[in-house]
């Protein structure tokens, strides 16, 4: 099983960015981890990170011929305003889980309304790097039961 975990725009800086809203976990390492736990589970876990909205929607688009067998995606920012990303969600038909490290629906109202949600398996929100953990059990778990 092969797992794409894409991380949108800004995500680099987890670490230094806002600690009190995304905590002080770097992406780089809460990648090691959920690909940690990929291999616990027995799937490969191919991580990239993109500040721009048509790289992500290309990467989205490539998958399925690339192999994968569903994504994680943290669309950060582009959640809240990509028409884009959820096209190629509904395009390219694999199972996409939204994460994120922060409860969006605690936040400022323009983050209550994902554009995305609508057309993906789930959304885990809320729980910091424990999200992403989360989001490849719950896919993980649904792939199994598919194949």
């Amino acid at each position: 099983m092969k797992i794409l975990l894409l991380n949108g725009p800004n995500l680099q800086l987890l670490g230094t960015r806002e600690p009190g809203i995304y905590g002080s976990d770097t992406l780089a390492s809460i990648t090691g981890e959920v690909q940690s736990c990929g291999r616990e589970l027995g799937c490969e876990v191919v991580a990239r990170q993109s500040n721009i909205e048509g790289e992500l929607v290309t990467w989205i688009g490539d998958s399925r011929q690339e192999g994968f067998d569903g994504i994680i995606l943290n669309a950060a920012a582009y959640t809240h305003t990509s028409v884009a990303l959820r096209d190629a969600i509904k395009a390219v038909g694999l199972p996409v889980v939204e994460v994120h490290l922060s409860n969006t629906a605690s936040r400022e109202e323009f983050r209550h309304h994902s554009f995305i949600a609508p057309v993906c398996l789930g959304v885990i929100a809320g729980f910091g790097k424990d999200s992403y953990l989360l989001a490849l059990r719950a896919l993980y778990s649904r792939l199994s039961r598919e194949k």
